[in-house]
């Protein structure tokens, strides 16, 4: 929800706050950076049961914190600072409970990584039309950060009365407390996991491929999201209600995506739906750029969402199949790609500023060529069937 109403009230910050592209892109890709470094120890250190969840809990604490924060702000020196603060820790509260998912499902997590990803554009979808409801009831960006902010507190104190005093058993309580199962374990005994074998891991061919999809995918999924309501009000002459809807378009659109790969995702490989959506967008982002029409535009973005919809859950999975049993070591290499990730919005808002936000989102367009040649390459062959 957070993420979804960022994108969605973009324009409106920027309004209030003055800010310029290059700000903008500060903005995206700052907490981004900070926050993954900030996040980077936390794979290995959490352990596993109460150590772990103790995590979860804090990161809770801070994120709604932060995003009371963000509504306080009133300038871009304070929101940057909210923002920072936000992204370690929801890592803490989101990264640590999906690995955690992960570490009870070996063999699963391509199906699990679906229906973790269904949920969260669940909520995603709900972020902007939070905000179009509050907008529309005379509230503004603020009131619905706020808002935000209780439910995070909504969602920590839930966690907090679920959490069983020893490691779960059940899926379901490992589900909303963050925890994994004494008798599964994180994989290294419960032990924390040195940087030495982070990065030894890192060396195997397998790990080193997802961490780097990781971060390609990421340019036409939240890096494109962030900049979708800016884009659609200065390119396309959008008002900010209509940028509202673009953004949950996107997010609606991605919401039926990920819907629909949770049911395919039992019978077709993950490299396999990365080949066929990355050649499909070859061709719908080009066309989402040089369309004007804005119903036309909407359109194309909503079947390029659905269609990219299926990249994140297989490439975060085929991350975690790589390294089974270690999904300590999954969460400090999705951070420190990260690291190497916040350039790309970076240079987006950079390059919008002295070229325009036309050209600058232009650039992405390379992502699903790159996801294409950098693709595992049984995909190349077949479609490959794999258990229920």
């Amino acid at each position: 929800m957070a993420d979804g109403a960022k994108g969605a009230a973009l324009p409106l910050i920027r309004a209030d706050l003055g800010l310029s592209y290059a700000q903008i892109g500060l903005l995206i890709a700052v907490p981004l950076l900070v926050g993954s470094l900030i996040e980077l120890p936390l794979g290995l250190v959490a352990g596993h049961g109460k150590v772990r969840h103790r995590l979860v809990l804090a990161g809770g604490v801070v994120v709604m914190a932060s995003l009371a924060a963000v509504a306080a702000a009133h300038s871009a020196t304070a929101l940057l600072v909210a923002l920072v603060a936000f992204f370690p820790a929801s890592g803490a509260f989101v990264s640590l409970t999906q690995a955690a998912l992960m570490d009870q499902a070996p063999g699963r997590q391509q199906q699990r990584m679906a229906a973790w990803n269904l949920a969260g554009s669940v909520g995603a979808v709900g972020g902007p039309l939070l905000l179009a409801g509050v907008v529309t009831a005379g509230g503004t960006w603020r009131s619905a950060y706020l808002l935000l902010a209780a439910a995070a507190g909504a969602a920590l104190a839930a966690a907090a009365l679920a959490a069983p005093s020893r490691p779960p058993v059940r899926l379901d309580r490992e589900a909303t407390a963050g925890t994994d199962s004494a008798g599964v374990g994180d994989g290294d005994g419960g032990r924390r996991t040195s940087v030495r074998e982070a990065l030894n891991a890192l060396r195997q061919r397998d790990v080193a491929r997802w961490a780097v999809l990781l971060e390609i995918s990421d340019l036409l999924l939240d890096v494109l999201t962030g900049y979708i309501g800016i884009y659609l009000v200065d390119v396309a002459g959008a008002s900010p209600a209509e940028a509202a809807l673009g953004v949950a378009v996107r997010l609606g659109a991605g919401l039926a995506g990920d819907a629909l790969f949770v049911v395919i995702s039992r019978r077709v490989s993950g490299p396999a739906a990365l080949r066929v959506s990355a050649m499909a967008a070859c061709g719908l982002y080009p066309a989402f750029l040089l369309i004007g029409w804005l119903p036309a535009k909407l359109a194309i973005l909503a079947v390029l969402s659905m269609m990219t919809a299926c990249w994140y859950p297989v490439v975060q999975a085929g991350l975690y199949t790589s390294l089974p049993g270690r999904s300590g070591i999954a969460v400090f290499l999705s951070s420190a790609a990260a690291l190497l990730g916040a350039a790309g919005p970076l240079a987006v808002g950079f390059i919008a500023q002295q070229a325009g936000l036309t050209w600058a989102l232009a650039v992405l367009a390379a992502a699903p060529a790159a996801m294409l040649a950098a693709v595992p390459g049984a995909a190349w062959r077949r479609v490959r069937k794999v258990r229920r």
